[in-house]
């Protein structure tokens, strides 16, 4: 069975073509940010809005001409918040591409499975997703999952909402902390309940964390890697108090990225301390690889 899955995020649309976790066909990552502008208003701007379906017919394109058997397209926080999530779900249909808004829960589930895919999970384990909308986290052991929850907590909301200085100013450093501390609450409680030893990023900022550590050079052809967690602190410091400028030339961090890894360190940081946790690793497989290993495993849902 060939597969077909779309991973519709707040600032990235992917593509997963494949006959299996070890049979990628195609791959594709295209910088929609649906959620520019507006997002902590529940909105997606028209600009945005032109873009995702323009890059969802040409999906559509690419799907065609592979012939695949099955299509599974997702929506997560960009599109679930927005109060017009609904019409772009519908402009989407007219491609072809018919999209299912799944809700946090669902997200850290698939998330937790795309995980699971590398083989990290070998002991109690804190799984952390920041996307641009939210962040997931997930503990978990290789039985399962032991708990999860979706925050509205991304690197763009936060961006849009505190990111106004350059560098990030210290009250604005202060105010997301604050609001971590009000926002996390539970999970420091689940935490403590479950003592989590590894704390496992998956994909996104955590490949720029991976990539940058590694002399600029992606880690590629692998599922998962281990992150030296001194090296780490290191460079989280550099990336919050440098420049706009300063982090545009850093070899191995994406345009994408160049602002939002200053609230993903933040954040990563954050649930090191507070949650007491010393070793870090990036796995690979995110939201797209869990949906993937779903479908082959034929539970829909």
């Amino acid at each position: 069975m060939r597969l077909a899955v779309i991973d519709l995020g707040t600032n990235t649309f992917h593509l997963l073509i494949a006959e299996g976790i070890d049979k990628i066909l195609y791959k594709t990552t295209v910088p929609v940010l649906l959620g520019q502008g507006r997002i902590n208003q529940h909105i997606i701007i028209p600009e945005a809005m032109e873009r995702g379906i323009r890059t969802l017919s040409q999906f559509k394109a690419t799907i065609d001409s592979y012939q695949a058997d099955v299509v599974k397209a997702v929506a997560t926080s960009a599109v679930r918040s927005a109060e017009n999530g609904q019409e772009f779900v519908d402009k989407a249909a007219e491609t072809g591409i018919h999209i299912e808004v799944i809700s946090g829960e669902a997200e850290a589930g698939y998330i937790f499975k795309g995980v699971m895919a590398t083989g990290l999970i070998q002991q109690t384990t804190l799984v952390m997703d920041i996307g641009g909308g939210s962040t997931e986290f997930i503990i978990c052991n290789p039985q399962g999952e032991l708990w999860k929850k979706s925050y509205n907590i991304g690197a763009a909301r936060l961006m849009q909402a505190y990111f106004h200085a350059d560098p990030l100013g210290e009250d604005e450093h202060r105010s997301i902390l604050n609001l971590l501390d009000n926002t996390l609450t539970d999970l420091k409680v689940a935490c403590a309940a479950h003592t989590p030893s590894l704390l496992v990023g998956s994909a996104g900022a955590f490949e720029s964390f991976a990539a940058l550590l590694n002399d600029g050079n992606e880690i590629s052809g692998v599922p998962s890697a281990s992150l030296d967690i001194d090296q780490y602190k290191t460079l989280s410091k550099h990336l919050i108090t440098s420049t706009h400028q300063e982090r545009a030339g850093m070899k191995g961090l994406i345009s994408l990225r160049v602002d939002m890894i200053v609230i993903a360190a933040i954040i990563t940081d954050y649930v090191l301390e507070h949650m007491d946790i010393n070793r870090l690793s990036l796995s690979a497989y995110d939201l797209k690889w869990g949906i993937l290993a779903d479908q082959l495993l034929g539970k829909h849902g």
